[in-house]
């Protein structure tokens, strides 16, 4: 598998990333590790976690994923160097009092801390990709649509964060850094702050980019472009909509896979995913992939792997099945006809789970 550039970084990474937050709730250990091997197999060199993760968040399993990739890693002598492991920061804790006990704001300090955790718990000496989760600023993310001034108040800088940054990398604990789930102005002001003060620039950021989420190509396309960010695209099966698993049933409907995200946590139907909205757009979407002789996950996938705006698609995977299922569709490409009536379908139903 051929690999891309993210960013300025020096890093190269397969346009395939293994994501996994799964891990550690819906994947046991000994499936994670199977399916970690398959990846590493088939040419995937990119994982990409986070000191949050299992999803959907809770208590108990907190930090859980990153013990998985470690002991796996541990497990697996030589195969370290050969990777490119990508982590996350938490951001302030957004109702989940186990992430520094509830606290509003994500300082230096906390930043700092929560990179040496990572690296403990990953058991390696450097994280190569090391991103910000969430921003600390009250901007529409996870599915809000709406930016409220009101809300801010007195936090950490994203000066002051990036200059934490800045000593990780100073101190060789990791090589690159990123952001997630940011706004344009929250990517030039980091690379602008980069620039003015001698601090590390943003290799990458991590947004949802789907069939029914394309609010990237509303400005953050330009942003990435003309900055020379790379775009890492989280969710583009849309938490199983794009797969069509859900199209007969309904999300909760008795035909749904039980055990499938939306189907199996309340808490994951009361976010983007579950929206009528939503299930509705992908229905079409859906549709319109068996009429092109499709499978609705090789269409959703496809449509990801071929944007110039995408650099790595992060698939999350139950299963080396699945993991297989969605490498194969690496290769596909749309006829114009079928991307231009994926387009007509988004004029009329926009992005129902931004």
């Amino acid at each position: 598998m051929q690999t891309v550039p993210l960013g300025h970084s020096g890093l190269h990474v397969t346009p395939i990333c293994l994501g996994t937050m799964t891990f550690g709730e819906q994947v046991d250990e000994a499936t994670a590790f199977a399916i970690m091997d398959r990846a590493v197999e088939r040419g995937i060199n990119f994982l990409d976690t986070a000191e949050m993760y299992a999803v959907p968040p809770r208590a108990e399993t907190f930090n859980a994923t990153e013990k998985i990739i470690g002991n796996w890693l541990a497990a697996r002598a030589g195969l370290r160097q050969k990777l490119v492991i990508a982590t996350k920061v938490a951001g302030p804790s957004r109702g989940m009092p186990w992430i520094r006990g509830g606290k509003g704001d994500l300082s230096a300090a906390d930043i700092i801390a929560a990179c040496d955790g990572s690296l403990q718990r990953l058991q390696t000496d450097v994280i190569d990709l090391y991103q910000i989760h969430w921003p600390t600023r009250a901007v529409p993310m996870f599915g809000a649509m709406y930016y409220q001034p009101a809300d801010e108040t007195s936090l950490t800088s994203m000066h002051a964060q990036l200059e934490a940054l800045g000593q990780l990398v100073q101190a060789g604990k990791v090589r690159a850094v990123g952001l997630s789930n940011e706004t344009p102005y929250g990517v030039h002001e980091f690379v602008r702050l980069a620039e003015q003060h001698g601090l590390p620039r943003v290799a990458t950021v991590q947004n949802v980019y789907s069939l029914i989420s394309r609010t990237v190509e509303n400005g953050l396309d330009e942003t990435t472009h003309r900055l020379g960010v790379s775009l890492l695209a989280y969710s583009p099966l849309a938490f199983g909509l794009l797969t069509g698993k859900y199209d007969a049933s309904g999300i909760t409907g008795p035909e749904a896979p039980a055990q499938a995200r939306i189907a199996k946590y309340a808490s994951v139907r009361k976010q983007r995913w579950g929206r009528p909205e939503s299930l509705a757009a992908a229905k079409r979407y859906n549709a319109l992939a068996r009429a092109n002789g499709l499978t609705p996950t090789q269409m959703a996938l496809a449509f990801c792997y071929t944007k110039w705006q995408v650099a790595s698609t992060i698939i999350g995977v139950t299963s080396v099945a699945q993991l297989d299922e969605n490498i194969a569709a690496l290769g596909t490409t749309l006829a114009p006809e079928t991307l231009a009536a994926i387009d007509s379908i988004r004029l009329e139903m926009r992005d129902p789970a931004c």
